[in-house]
């Protein structure tokens, strides 16, 4: 292959991936694809001599490394906050991500009953989260499983259904059942232990 392509194809792909960097909704997945990106274009600036291309760039990659260490290092505060389904403020959180809850859960509508229980995920004292569910028996079904931009990294899940399953514990529920939603909620859920069954709804137990 000709060196001038291949040089074209590395820039290119620095490129491509700083572009896809600016485009995550998540602040980790967004420094780790803009770090590799700054180390292509890093690589890039070397290979045909750029100082100030490597300069800038390793700048960049330093920048992402520090400050994808620190989002390690933080300890996170997490806690849960109940309210009341039909709420002034849990219609207004609702309103204002419609478009975004829609997207994972097609046909979404919130008509709360008696037996529903509406919960805040806090963390570090931020509304980060919300789960919507109706509890029958043993059983709490979810009607909405959500959470906002830039705290979509799974420990909000984690803490719910790992950490915190006593919550369900203690309201004797044994089983959380969630409907599919799109393939990123699907992809959420297997993570989150839940097991798609034949009528394909998603199960979990809960163990505390």
């Amino acid at each position: 292959m000709d060196t001038r392509i291949l040089l074209e194809a590395v820039g290119y792909l620095g490129s491509i991936l700083v572009a896809i960097s600016l485009m995550m909704k998540s602040l980790l997945r967004l420094r780790l694809i803009n770090l590799v990106g700054a180390s292509v274009f890093t690589l890039y600036g070397i290979l045909i001599g750029a100082v100030p291309v490597v300069l800038l760039n390793g700048l960049i990659v330093g920048i992402d490394i520090y400050y994808l260490y620190q989002m390690w290092r933080q300890k996170d505060y997490f806690s849960l906050l109940e309210v009341n389904p039909e709420g002034a403020y849990l219609q207004q959180f609702l309103t204002y991500y419609a478009a975004d809850i829609n997207q994972f859960l097609p046909g979404f509508n919130h008509n709360p009953t008696q037996k529903d229980t509406a919960l805040f995920i806090l963390r570090n004292m931020v509304p980060a989260g919300l789960l919507l569910f109706t509890t029958e028996g043993e059983t709490a079904t979810v009607r909405l499983d959500f959470v906002i931009p830039g705290y979509r990294d799974f420990k909000i899940g984690n803490f719910l259904y790992e950490e915190n399953a006593v919550f369900f514990a203690n309201r004797d529920i044994r089983q959380v059942v969630s409907s599919p939603g799109n393939a990123v909620h699907q992809t959420y859920l297997r993570r989150m232990g839940f097991i798609q069954q034949e009528n394909g709804l998603f199960t979990r137990s809960i163990r505390a």
